[in-house]
């Protein structure tokens, strides 16, 4: 029987919706959190943003202690992870070669 995800699979789409949650994070709540002094945005959508990348970091450690990646690559994921658009970016570079 097939599994429903990958590891692969759960890492790009928990990756892509994390990356999407860092933009909007700095591109739309951190300035009406700045500019017009409206905070909600920032916690709601900072705390999206931590729900996301706490997987998507655990998400990256499994697939090397399963083998599923070398440590390098990881470590490259969690480099990744703190870069605006950096999962979506790194998952492109890292596993087209791989494929």
């Amino acid at each position: 029987m097939a599994k429903l995800f990958t590891l692969r699979a759960a890492l790009h789409h928990i990756g892509f919706w994390e990356a999407i949650s860092y933009l909007v994070l700095l591109l739309i709540a951190m300035p009406l959190k700045y500019i017009w002094l409206e905070d909600s945005a920032v916690r709601i959508v900072g705390m999206l943003h931590g729900v996301l990348w706490m997987p998507y970091v655990a998400l990256a450690f499994i697939g090397a202690l399963q083998k599923s990646w070398s440590w390098r690559i990881a470590g490259y994921l969690f480099i990744a992870s703190l870069l605006p658009a950096g999962p979506i970016i790194a998952e492109r570079k890292l596993f087209k070669k791989m494929s």
